[in-house]
């Protein structure tokens, strides 16, 4: 598996677009034209340098990730889009992702990390887990916290980016406040776990069972 960082125009207006149903075509258009011919020639630069730290880590990382879920990765090559509108946007499923360009090319890492693994997680939930018919908020709720649990408390990962603090380890100060209360119901069953399949398992039976435990 490799992560290839790419500049893609059209599919960052896609996005933006979705992100801004309510304004003209033709505004976002000229936006996105306007600040495509200002900033790429920074983009391909910066698209070397990302490209550089990650290759660092590749390899490892995609085998590490597959051996502690225990689940393969859908895709042979995943993409990421290098955006000057996005921070970080995940395809559910998909093998393309999105990053903001403005990061130092090692600080980048963890959260490009962590967008890989939300796909990941997500093919992991329509292979084998259909038969619990989790919605499209449960998957997402749990892909995001077995993120933080699999990039913050996994050892083998964390040497990736040993640079993050305790606190950024499993952060509870993020973007997502209805999720600290799950969060911190499924660390100590993250970190007890015999597999991760047995970890999923147990989350899902208790976002099922406890409809109340995501904040709305």
């Amino acid at each position: 598996m490799k992560l290839k960082f790419i500049i893609d125009k059209s599919y960052d207006l896609e996005l933006l677009c979705q992100k801004s149903q309510k304004k003209d075509l033709r505004v976002l258009e000229n936006l996105v034209n306007e600040k495509y011919r200002a900033l790429l020639s920074y983009l391909k630069r910066t698209l070397k340098l990302y490209q550089k730290s990650w290759n660092e880590i590749n390899k490892e990382f995609f085998e590490i990730v597959e051996k502690i879920t225990g689940f393969p990765w859908k895709h042979k090559i995943y993409f990421c889009v290098l955006s000057p509108f996005h921070w970080g946007i995940s395809s559910w499923g998909g093998n393309k992702i999105i990053r903001t360009w403005r990061e130092n090319p090692y600080l980048m890492r963890k959260i490009t990390a962590h967008e890989l693994l939300i796909s990941h997680l997500f093919t992991i939930f329509e292979r084998n887990f259909r038969d619990e018919k989790l919605t499209n908020k449960e998957k997402w709720a749990l892909a995001e916290i077995s993120t933080f649990a699999i990039c913050g408390l996994e050892k083998e990962l964390l040497k990736f980016w040993p640079w993050i603090s305790e606190k950024e380890k499993y952060s509870l100060n993020h973007n997502y406040p209805e999720l600290y209360n799950l969060q911190k119901k499924l660390k100590p069953i993250y970190e007890k776990k015999k597999n991760f399949k047995e970890f999923l398992k147990r989350a899902i039976k208790i976002i099922k069972k406890d409809k109340e435990i995501l904040l709305k």
